[in-house]
């Protein structure tokens, strides 16, 4: 074999262990792929966005490894500032060269995989945070950031898991409309600036603007963008794209709502053929689809709801046509009634992609309260959602296409308590909001991590309500695998066809 072939794979094989980005996807090293090793990932970056302007904000972050088979038994994570990070390592501030205090202590620093970490600031001067894990703590590392907010703009409770810097972002289900106020929050957790173009598409197309283009976001800092400052259209439904020309970003939009309260809405997940959006309560009173077609065709998607019994179609909503470039949406009602449901999207041609959210909404009256549910990659192997409590947590899982069976692990409490796991059977095409279990002895809050066992691909959203001075909130997070192994090249493995 080449020499410099065998010096590239095993330089890949350290990277993906490292990353968690690198595969084997060409047909021609399939059986090569088949015997690959699975590896833990060795480091792991989150960003988590700013979480509030106002005052009264109170806002927890809560920081979770599942204990992972093979992960060694060093490392650390942390979260910082992004203004206290360079080069990976804690600045020092103050005036000289060489001189100064020390970097503000992180606001956290896990102990230990396997018991959830937590951490909380308060007020509107919170700023972005920049996460790493090193070692037994990389594999499966989550943060999930909550906040309350009392009254105003955007009051209940908001929440989004902090993700991963990337190159590309959707986000369909954001707004321009009088009574809502959208930022595209915009983390770089690098050395270099990040240069990014925002680009808006309402329901005939993409939107006049020049001033989403080329933005510059400097080293270890966050911005966030006014969604109204980039164009002057009045649109109630938006998809938001965001570029990334060079370096990398975390991108999240928070959607604030006069009336309705508000939410962070995650990205959708990559454009696809089919989709599924899991976990819509089963008391909604109000569900709005919105989806967007980036290529050049159309796509007519099938809609359906994975209820407890199976798979129906909500009456007068059996379809919905997505013009190409356009933004479309339906207005589904209160379609769980009273039942757990998950809606699944399947276009009549698979070869066009899109894109899609749902705005859920709660309450009645000035009690309602808003959250939104991206379209997002099945549980895979494992997925973990943290910052649960004994009250106001609901675990929504569902098979869209074939049966299968899951493992879901509650993890020791914050302060105290045992890990317990129990096993679910979910039917074909069905969504079913579990009783997970619940740490003996717990004291604090507590991870749940679900785990596939067998059968079909599995997709889950965890709810997570609560009431402020009388006032309801609820937030809703999904749980995509979290890519906590990567598969690397045996060395000992005939890669001959790569020479090729």
């Amino acid at each position: 074999m080449n020499r410099t072939t065998v010096s590239l794979i095993a330089g890949t094989a350290a990277l993906a262990a490292v990353t968690g980005f690198a595969t084997l996807s060409s047909p021609e090293a399939a059986g090569t792929a088949r015997t690959a090793a699975e590896l833990p990932v060795e480091r792991t970056s989150l960003l988590c966005p700013s979480p509030s302007t106002s005052d009264i904000a109170q806002t927890s972050y809560t920081s979770f490894t599942p204990v992972t088979k093979g992960a060694g038994s060093g490392g650390k994570a942390e979260l910082q500032a992004a203004g206290e990070v360079s080069g990976g390592k804690s600045k020092t501030t103050g005036k000289g060269k060489g001189k100064g205090k020390k970097a503000a202590k992180p606001v956290l620093e896990p102990q230990e995989p396997g018991k959830p970490a937590t951490g909380d600031t308060s007020g509107g001067d919170a700023p972005a945070l920049v996460g790493t894990a090193e070692g037994k703590f990389a594999p499966g590392w989550t943060v999930q950031e909550t906040t309350v907010v009392a009254a105003g703009s955007g009051r209940g409770l908001q929440g989004v898991n902090c993700s991963a810097p990337d190159t590309e972002f959707w986000f369909p289900g954001a707004s321009t409309a009088a009574d809502r106020t959208d930022y595209v929050h915009l983390t770089n957790p690098d050395d270099s600036a990040a240069v990014v173009d925002i680009e808006l598409y309402g329901k005939d197309g993409a939107l006049d603007s020049t001033l989403g283009e080329g933005i510059t976001v400097a080293p270890h800092s966050s911005d966030p963008i006014l969604l109204s400052t980039l164009t002057q259209e009045k649109q109630e439904n938006l998809t938001v794209h965001v570029n990334v020309r060079s370096g990398r970003v975390g991108a999240a939009v928070q959607a604030l709502d006069d009336k309705l309260g508000g939410d962070w809405l995650a990205a959708s997940t990559d454009p696809s053929g089919s989709l599924v959006l899991p976990g819509i309560p089963k008391d909604a009173t109000a569900v709005r689809l919105v989806a967007f077609a980036p290529g050049e065709s159309d796509a007519d998607l099938k809609v359906q709801l994975a209820s407890p019994s199976g798979l129906i179609t909500p009456a007068g909503n059996e379809t919905l046509h997505v013009k190409a470039g356009m933004t479309a949406s339906a207005d589904l009602g209160d379609v769980t009634r009273g039942e757990a449901g998950s809606l699944v999207l399947t276009p009549t041609d698979s070869s066009v992609p899109v894109v899609a959210a749902l705005r859920v909404v709660r309450g009645k009256g000035a009690d309602q309260e808003t959250a939104f549910i991206p379209a997002t990659r099945p549980v895979g192997t494992r997925a973990t959602v943290a910052d649960n409590s004994t009250k106001g947590s609901t675990l929504s899982l569902t098979a869209p296409r074939r049966g299968a069976t899951v493992k879901v692990t509650a993890s020791a409490g914050s302060e105290g308590g045992e890990a317990v796991s129990k096993t679910f059977t979910l039917k074909a095409g069905t969504t079913q909001n579990v009783e997970a279990p619940t740490p003996t002895g717990l004291k604090g809050s507590y991870a749940l991590t679900v785990e596939h066992v067998s059968g079909g691909p599995v997709y889950g959203a965890r709810t997570l309500a609560a009431t402020k001075d009388g006032v309801p909130g609820f937030t809703i997070q999904t749980l995509p695998d979290d890519r906590g192994m990567v598969a690397v090249p045996n060395a000992d493995e005939d890669l001959s066809v790569l020479q090729k």
